[in-house]
């Protein structure tokens, strides 16, 4: 072949690829205006089934949220005290403070060995078969505390029951945003907070039920009935679509399209499959080329650090928020004068304020959107604590049920509007804000970050509320006041507003280095995406 003939085949190569690289962003660019044009109602229209899967994949954190409050509740459960605890006298049982700790943070620490997993198992397995391993795994653990004859194989218990539950975290919130439109995204991914805080209200429903049970039953029965989920769970998830973005991430195209089909509506002539795959195509080309990799390290290089310290901050929220202070709502009720199983009654109240809460996040998001919803959460939340604060410090100089009544009452209001605005929304951040390339892995590392923290605050505010140690009781507002307010500055200064932007179009923010003030108001387009490569 002669040097013309073999210059022209060069020149037409780069030329037909430019062709095809042209069509494939014409058909991205399309389907990305029909994600913009989609209402919420022409949303489930389109995405019935994938709103139906995607609430099934969640509903395994109804588990997490029930084994937390569980264990947390039974330390005031008399049988289960006389069963596991030394004796004080007078009939009278009581489980050490080094075992209630470890206890309650045993299942922190198997979520954080689940969650080093999860990462590699999601992207190497995909979600589906990641989620039915770990639910097999959940009616062995609970065989372990069921019939656990001592406080260390309960505590083995626990921690081995964190590993699976720790998987379900990153997988149910992940698998929300990649088979989700924009427009429904913040929905979805903030019903994890619902799912959890069910789990909390079943748990205190049947630890109210079984107060006046004999032992074991008494805290046999509660553990048992973890042992409904796994089942339902495995044969809904086994008939689940994979998620498309992770077949595309596999180069699985044709299964990456009936993925599609099967979680979209086939009545709506106007949504194109094609157009579709396109933009999820181009989305995850365009990361492979400014990312460095897909492993844990990338998650803090380039454009991916500031996306990780983002889901990081944005997850710890919910501890910097109050979470651990708010549970102690039964606590004041107590000193307030209500028999211990009206104070018990309260926590039901507290954990439908938060159901409530939570679906109201979903007119708020709607209108507010993330960012602003985050900071004025914070602030409202930040200042109820500072008033707790203040009631405390009279009430320590003279004790009085209304002050303690007062002080539960707000502190009643403060879950309601946590779960109005902090909780949910810190979900659908972290959902949407890493690259789609490293969410399973961003999500990991967030989720295990809060993890820790919320060990070390496990264990502080025992010492912060106990009259023997610290004893500062409801003056203990001041110190998750100033809590808020950290999270406050954190959040002015790095939380962008991802609200009705698709994924493409945030990694080019973030790219782009758009400040967090001015991500609402920032133009993007989707060409840039070829243009800033030199492809088009």
């Amino acid at each position: 072949m002669d040097k013309p003939e073999q210059e022209a085949i060069n020149t037409e190569k780069p030329a037909g690829s430019r062709v095809l690289q042209q069509e494939l962003l014409s058909d991205a660019e399309d389907a990305t205006n029909r994600e913009h044009e989609l209402t919420f109602v022409q949303a489930i229209k389109l995405y019935p089934k994938a709103v139906g899967w995607s609430i099934l994949m969640s509903t395994a954190l109804v588990m997490d949220g029930y084994d937390t409050k569980l264990i947390s509740s039974l330390f005031a459960q008399g049988a289960f005290s006389k069963a596991y605890g030394k004796s004080l006298g007078k009939g009278k049982y009581q489980i050490s403070a080094p075992w209630q700790s470890g206890l309650t943070n045993g299942s922190n620490v198997g979520q954080i060995i689940g969650l080093s997993f999860s990462g590699y198992l999601s992207e190497r397995f995909g979600f589906r078969k990641t989620m039915i391993g770990a639910l097999l795994l959940v009616p062995g653990f609970i065989f372990i505390q069921f019939f656990a004859p001592s406080l260390g194989v309960l505590e083995a218990g626990q921690i081995l029951l964190g590993i699976p539950l720790g998987i379900f975290q990153s997988m149910t919130c992940v698998y929300a945003v990649e088979v989700m439109p924009t427009r429904l995204r913040g929905y979805l991914t903030s019903y994890v907070n619902i799912c959890w805080v069910l789990g909390q209200l079943i748990a205190s429903g049947v630890l109210r039920g079984v107060l006046n049970m004999e032992a074991p039953w008494a805290y046999r029965v509660p553990f048992a009935v973890q042992w409904f989920w796994p089942i339902p769970l495995i044969i809904g998830v086994f008939l689940a679509p994979e998620s498309p973005w992770w077949l595309v991430r596999k180069n699985r195209l044709e299964d990456a399209k009936a993925s599609l089909r099967r979680l979209t509506s086939p009545q709506n002539v106007a949504f194109d499959l094609d157009k579709t795959l396109a933009l999820m195509a181009l989305t995850t080309e365009h990361e492979r080329e400014v990312n460095t990799g897909t492993h844990f390290l990338a998650c803090f290089r380039g454009t991916d650090l500031r996306r990780t310290i983002i889901v990081i901050g944005s997850y710890c929220m919910q501890v910097f928020s109050g979470s651990t202070f708010r549970a102690y709502v039964t606590y004041f009720f107590e000193q307030a004068g209500l028999p211990t199983t009206q104070a018990f009654n309260m926590s039901i109240v507290a954990y439908a304020l938060g159901l409530i809460g939570t679906v109201l996040s979903w007119i708020l998001m709607t209108h507010v959107g993330r960012r602003a919803l985050f900071i004025y959460g914070l602030i409202a939340v930040g200042s109820i604590f500072l008033i707790i604060g203040g009631l405390g410090v009279r009430l320590a100089s003279a004790p009085s049920s209304g002050l303690s009544w007062a002080i539960g009452g707000l502190l009643l209001a403060s879950v309601f509007i946590a779960d109005s605005a902090v909780l949910p929304v810190s979900y659908a951040l972290v959902s949407e804000v890493p690259s789609s390339l490293l969410r399973s892995k961003s999500v990991v590392i967030a989720r295990a970050s809060y993890a820790v923290i919320n060990i070390a605050a496990n264990a502080l505010i025992p010492y912060q509320m106990n009259p023997t140690a610290w004893g500062w009781s409801a003056r203990t507002g001041f110190f998750w006041a100033g809590s808020c307010f950290l999270g406050l500055i954190f959040s002015y200064f790095v939380v962008p507003e991802p609200k009705d932007r698709t994924i493409a179009e945030l990694d080019l923010l973030f790219e782009k280095k758009v400040s967090a003030r001015n991500f609402a108001k920032a133009q993007v387009h989707l060409s840039e995406v070829a243009a800033d490569h030199g492809r088009v």
